[in-house]
């Protein structure tokens, strides 16, 4: 049982660590939560144990790295909107060199 959560928390924590480092991140939030969980639980499943507690310890060092990145991200960086009329001019002239383009080709 200690192993299935150990799994689970690992497999939950490389994910949160990948998707921190995406611009994707404010999903890792979930992948993150996840971890702690699985990692609280395999802690009480191993009380009784004597077996080391690295693996353990991993998975919540890699869980806090992905929390801090994350939170960082979302604290940090903001979406700015740029001029939309410099786009709408570029998307205008795109459009009327296509449709110059295709005048001048003979479709059968």
């Amino acid at each position: 049982m200690k192993k299935l959560f150990v799994i689970l928390g690992f497999t939950a924590a490389i994910l949160a660590l990948i998707l921190s480092a995406t611009p994707l991140s404010k999903i890792a939030f979930m992948p993150s939560g996840a971890a702690l969980i699985c990692g609280i639980v395999a802690l009480f499943i191993k009380k009784g144990d004597s077996s080391s507690k690295k693996s353990i310890q991993l998975m919540f060092l890699m869980t806090i790295i992905a929390l801090v990145v994350t939170t960082y991200k979302a604290v940090f960086n903001t979406v700015e909107v740029g001029d939309t009329e410099q786009l709408e001019q570029k998307e205008e002239e795109l459009e009327e060199e296509s449709l110059k383009d295709l005048e001048g080709m003979d479709f059968e």
